[in-house]
Parts: structure tokens; sequence; C-alpha cells
């Protein structure tokens, strides 16, 4: 099981939620629905019992104040019971403008 890298490896800071989201995700063989616990522009936590493999690609979509984002991603790090780091590697130009929206209204 990989380690999670230190934050400050991190291309983006993450910022953890006080506040519910709740995310559907998919990957090849099923869809599911889980909340995000911690949030940046390169990717997420998604709390989730049963999360796949690390390196399985997902398509994700999360409601936001200002709209709905969807994004690809892949799995890179699994902490059994909690959930699943997710990098993004995929987002279109509007879904990126909310998510930074949204980063910047909860760093507020």
């Amino acid at each position: 099981m990989p380690e999670r890298p230190p934050s400050s490896a991190r291309r983006y800071q993450r910022v953890r939620l006080g506040k519910r989201i709740s995310v559907a995700w998919q990957d090849a063989s099923r869809s599911e629905l889980g909340h995000v616990k911690a949030l940046g522009l390169g990717g997420l936590f998604i709390s989730t019992r049963n999360p796949p493999p690390v390196g399985t690609i997902l398509k994700l979509v999360f409601d936001v104040p200002h709209g709905e984002v969807r994004a690809r991603g892949i799995v890179r790090n699994i902490e059994p019971g909690l959930g699943m780091g997710i990098e993004f590697t995929g987002m279109g130009y509007e879904d990126r403008g909310r998510l930074s929206r949204l980063l910047k209204d909860l760093s507020k």
C-alpha cells in the first residue's frame, strides 16, 4: 500500500472540508457515492469503505455551490477503513473554474 505523500510534496494544497459534499464516482465495473473529506485543484480524498485498487481510473461528479464539477481521476492511495486519495487527470475548463471558485470561498 503506497504511503500518502506529505502535503509539502503536493503540487496543490488540499482544503479539509467542514461541510459535507457528496461525490458520485464510477469505475469500469460499478458506481458508488461517497463524501469529499479534502479537496484541492489537484485531487480529493473520498470517504468510502470499499475503494477500488490503486491505479483505478474513475469518473467523478460532485455538486458545488456554483454548479456541478465533472472530472476524471486515478486512485493514488487507499487508507483502509477511511477512503481513497484521487488525483485529477482530466477536467473541463468550466469545471476547473467552479472548483477554483469553491476553494477560494472555503479559504476565506
